[in-house]
């Protein structure tokens, strides 16, 4: 018969040799393979590749998009994975952005692009860290539904959008380095703005709605495969023209809010607070 002592000493080394769980290393790999597509998309670009640079950034941010999600179905979140998916961003769709559209046309600014290019990633950065700053924080029910500014790899895919176009019109006019200078400022004024952006986590589908936006997706899909540049530019101007859209929505909901009433159109959105591990989008 063992004696206690040495049935606890069995137990505390059992316990020392548990790890962590595949599940709960999915979401950090994702996020490292995000990592590793946006310094990709540096090496692509120092080698003049730049079709290959875009497509990188554009898998970085389809492994941004699943990580966190990803975290939050095998309930494996953690503040470790939300500091590692931002850093990850920061590289991903502020640095990489930045540097290849200099390389690109920029540096037919010398100094003055540099620092436009320079101002982008700054800005990327200060989006960033204002957004780790609430992770915490208590948002009315509402806010939830929305960003505050463009988020990081919406930023990275606006400002490619005249890289998408040069690919199918060519270089004549997308080309310009004062195009893509007012571009890059803009799109770096919008991620640090208080602009309210659709989120759409929390985006609840009516029913009558369901399959017409399974056919658009289906749709866009098949643009996507035969004609990807004129598909992904068309993607990025709809989203700007949403955002009067969406700043509308966001004052109805916030009046709505302020006097107990809910909008007409109120049942797009679920007005719950979420939990703690789904208030951030790329929290894991």
């Amino acid at each position: 018969m063992l004696r206690p002592h040495r049935t606890r000493l069995r137990q505390r080394r059992a316990r020392r040799i548990t790890g962590l769980s595949i599940n709960r290393m999915i979401p950090n790999i994702l996020t490292l393979l995000a990592l590793c597509a946006g310094m990709t998309a540096i090496r692509y670009a120092l080698a003049e590749n730049f079709e290959a640079a875009v497509v990188a950034i554009l898998v970085a941010g389809v492994f941004d998009g699943l990580d966190g999600r990803v975290a939050r179905l095998l309930k494996s979140t953690s503040p470790f994975g939300a500091q590692l998916d931002s850093l990850s961003d920061f590289v991903c769709f502020g640095i990489a952005p930045a540097i290849m559209l200099y390389l690109w046309t920029m540096t037919h600014l010398a100094s003055f692009g540099w620092a436009v290019s320079l101002f982008y990633a700054i800005c990327c950065g200060l989006r960033l860290a204002r957004f780790n700053t609430q992770l915490d924080a208590d948002l009315p029910p509402y806010a939830y539904n929305f960003f505050t500014g463009v988020p990081a790899p919406g930023g990275a895919g606006l400002v490619m959008i005249p890289m998408f176009l040069a690919f199918e019109y060519g270089d004549t006019v997308f080309r310009s380095p004062y195009l893509n200078a007012v571009l890059m400022a803009g799109v770096a004024l919008l991620m640090v703005s208080r602009i309210p952006t659709i989120s759409l986590k929390r985006f609840r589908v009516p029913h009558h709605y369901v399959v017409p936006i399974m056919l658009a997706v289906a749709v866009v899909a098949g643009f996507l495969t035969t004609a990807p540049w004129p598909t992904l530019s068309a993607v990025g101007i709809a989203y700007i023209a949403s955002i009067p859209w969406t700043l509308r929505q966001f004052n109805r909901m916030r009046a709505a809010a302020e006097s107990a009433a809910p909008p007409a159109d109120a049942d797009l959105f679920l007005h719950a607070p979420p939990a703690a591990e789904e208030r951030s989008p790329v929290a894991h």
